[in-house]
């Protein structure tokens, strides 16, 4: 998990260097597509083949859009205006924003006391992360909202491919492997519009920029995917997904001691508390267990009403 969450927190770091020299789009480009080289070779190795099913091929369509080229452009957008660590910790918000989202619209959730705290606290956490009262010398508003964006674009894929493709007889590597495609595709015909330029040719690029790419692809999108379900299946869905409380730290101290980057008192600060959010709404912490719950009453998790096993979101 640590190693996991290590290569997870540090691509924000290598989408700042490689936004030093690739536009956004191309960026993203190329690490869906050495993320679709990487696990290709894996498949062939354990010789499965891709899915065959169009319906699952059309909801890659989808997925390969909402839950990697948008994200990583838009992330890739961010960074040119903000700290990677400020994106990694944007990153963190990912699961307030699914839950939401399940409950509502795609229906696979259901809201409790518990999880309706931890949106308030999360939320809370946004605000201080935003440094709100102090909008003229915070960071650059534009790129924390796009760094945001990318979050809430994470957020609407992790319920979709939940209740669209949960029921699907396919191998976790096999469904990666098409979303990555279908994503290389998409932005293969999307970065030329967005940019209006042809890609640099690769030799032209600085050694610290293609490595970064490679990284991004070869290690955040596969081998990381590979520890991923490796991971899940050792201790569990709900227990992988604390991984989410780690990626932000990796991410700050990559930004700080590999790029130089400054941290200002309230980032970590509301990291933390949007991290507190995080956990009371995935039953972490369970607010009847608290000191408090039984000054403000005993009703404030009904006894009746037990918390719901924590999604793999």
């Amino acid at each position: 998990m640590l190693v996991l969450a290590a290569i997870w927190g540090c691509s924000f770091m290598f989408i700042a260097v490689g936004v030093r020299e690739l536009h956004p789009a191309y960026l993203a480009l190329g690490r869906v597509a050495c993320g679709s080289i990487a696990l290709l070779m894996i498949l062939a190795i354990k010789r499965e083949s891709l899915p065959r099913d169009p319906r699952v091929w059309l909801h890659a369509l989808v997925l390969g859009a909402i839950g990697s080229a948008i994200p990583w452009t838009l992330f890739g957008y961010g960074e040119q205006r903000v700290p990677s660590l400020l994106a990694g910790i944007w990153n963190g918000i990912v699961p307030l924003i699914v839950l939401p989202l399940a409950v509502f619209v795609f229906r696979t959730e259901k809201l409790s006391s518990e999880r309706a705290a931890g949106l308030l606290i999360g939320f809370s956490g946004m605000l201080v992360v935003l440094g709100v009262w102090n909008i003229e010398g915070g960071a650059d508003p534009v790129g924390q909202i796009l760094c945001m964006t990318a979050a809430v674009f994470y957020g609407i894929g992790i319920p979709y491919q939940k209740r669209f493709m949960a029921g699907m007889n396919i191998s976790g590597v096999a469904l990666s492997a098409s979303l990555l495609l279908c994503a290389t595709i998409e932005l293969a015909v999307i970065a030329p519009i967005v940019s209006r330029h042809v890609p640099p040719a690769p030799w032209s690029l600085s050694p610290e920029v293609v490595g970064s790419v490679i990284a991004l692809g070869a290690l955040g999108s596969g081998l990381a995917f590979v520890l991923w379900l490796r991971t899940i299946r050792l201790i569990g869905a709900s227990k992988s997904a604390l991984v989410t409380y780690l990626m932000p730290i990796f991410a700050t101290v990559a930004g700080v001691v590999v790029l130089g980057e400054d941290l200002t008192w309230y980032q970590p600060v509301g990291a933390v508390v949007v991290l507190c959010g995080v956990a009371v709404a995935q039953s972490v912490f369970r607010i009847g267990q608290w000191p408090w719950a039984t000054v403000v009453g005993r009703t404030a998790v009904p006894q009746a009403e037990k918390p719901e096993t924590p999604s793999s979101s």
